[in-house]
């Protein structure tokens, strides 16, 4: 009734991965991952493509049993980001009536199970290191007018034949200087990400320990995102393995500074015979196009190295998701197992914006100018899910009866 994919270990992306998504992309046909650019930053995933013109057409993601929140929480990246991508032991994807059968109508545009690694008996305890070190550059730019080329093209533009004639007052407005604004605002995006576990069994319990570090810059300057994770999986089984315990734990504690994007227009659009500073103005030494009254012309570009530089805009984000999974088959009915999962994923993201008063891109001749915002969201998911399982084969027959029962609470 429905098309199932799963994409095991072996198989996924390798390199510099930061997010889940990352090692999904080209992986299964159908399904389109589109990122954001950003460090650490999300993904548009679609399923098949678009599928509705006003409802939300992302995946359900469940991870180990619980589904996420799709709209994360304030600032935040991307959601995803509580999974370490070494945790990670598949992805499968649900397409068609087999995640809705499951799921309801979330699932309508399709859903994603993510699956973690665990621990296993009789063999030794294992240690694993994993790191990486990237380098990023810009692969291609927007072929834009040199500042040699910008005056010449001004000057040929605005020349008068008469050579008495007074010169036009855009010719004035040139500089002398060579600016590449998008030298100014790209970066060699640097970045490293190390991830250590322990793996084995203690007597009669299986487990498996892990911690992570990601820290990388963005290909624009300021753009940065700082990652500790953990994540932690009991899997004991008791009474000859007819009853199995799962227990799981995953943590992050993520830092985040983001550059403003408005600087890669400003950046194309910038005079480029202007300097990127001028220590006769008083809007933080940075170039900027005035009225004649002295005040930041709101109709000019801004300049994109002051939007960086000047705008603090940065967000700690807290999440943890927990949850305990018990499934028993009937010694006396093999046949039939009974199956209890409950969950609880919490998450805690809070943010400023800060922009001085001497900013000429928040510049208010009535107020005085400036940014200092504040922000701070928590979210909250439970969730229960039981049902029964009865299973049997008759000769060339078998019956397959599930019944079940799931409780889901967002708190936004």
């Amino acid at each position: 009734t429905g098309l199932v994919q799963s994409v095991t270990t072996e198989k996924f992306n390798k390199g510099a991965i930061t997010g889940p998504q990352e090692l999904l992309a080209g992986k299964v046909s159908g399904v389109v991952i589109t990122s954001d650019g950003t460090p650490g930053g999300g993904a548009k995933i679609r399923i098949r493509g678009e599928s509705s013109l006003s409802a939300s057409n992302n995946p359900l993601i469940v991870v180990d049993g619980i589904p996420l929140d799709n709209g994360g929480v304030s600032g935040s990246r991307n959601q995803l980001n509580i999974i370490n991508p070494n945790d990670i032991e598949s992805i499968t994807i649900l397409k068609d009536a087999s995640a809705a059968a499951i799921y309801g109508n979330r699932a309508s545009g399709g859903v994603i199970i993510i699956t973690t690694k665990k621990g296993s008996l009789g063999k030794k305890i294992q240690i694993g290191y994993n790191a990486n070190v990237s380098f990023g550059q810009t692969a291609n730019r927007v072929d834009v007018l040199t500042a040699d080329e910008f005056r010449s093209s001004v000057s040929t533009h605005y020349a008068n034949p008469d050579p008495n004639a007074p010169a036009h007052p855009s010719l004035g407005l040139l500089g002398t200087a060579n600016t590449d604004w998008q030298d100014q605002i790209y970066q060699t995006a640097t970045g490293q990400d190390h991830s250590v576990n322990v793996s084995g069994g203690i007597g009669k319990v299986p487990f498996r320990v892990s911690l992570g570090y990601t820290d990388k810059d963005g290909l624009l300057k300021t753009d940065n995102f700082n990652r500790y994770s953990t994540a932690v999986n009991l899997n004991p089984g008791f009474f000859d393995n007819t009853l199995q315990v799962n227990l799981h734990f995953k943590g992050m504690l993520s830092d985040n500074h983001f550059a403003d994007h408005g600087a890669i227009g400003n950046a194309l659009s910038f005079d480029p015979t202007k300097p990127v500073r001028d220590t006769s103005t008083r809007y933080g030494g940075f170039t900027t196009w005035k009225t004649v009254t002295g005040n930041p012309n709101s109709l000019a570009t801004t300049n994109p190295v002051a939007l960086l530089e000047l705008r603090d805009d940065n967000s700690t984000v807290k999440q943890y998701i927990t949850n305990m999974s018990v499934d028993y088959r009937f010694k006396f009915l093999p046949a039939l197992r009974a199956n209890l999962s409950v969950g609880y994923d919490y998450s805690k993201g809070s943010g400023t914006v800060v922009v001085p008063n001497y900013a000429a891109f928040a510049f208010d001749a009535g107020t005085g100018g400036g940014v200092n915002n504040y922000y701070e969201q928590i979210k909250k998911n439970t969730v229960l899910e039981s049902y029964l399982n009865y299973k049997k084969g008759f000769g060339r027959h078998n019956i397959d009866v599930m019944g079940g029962y799931s409780w889901q609470h967002f708190f936004v």
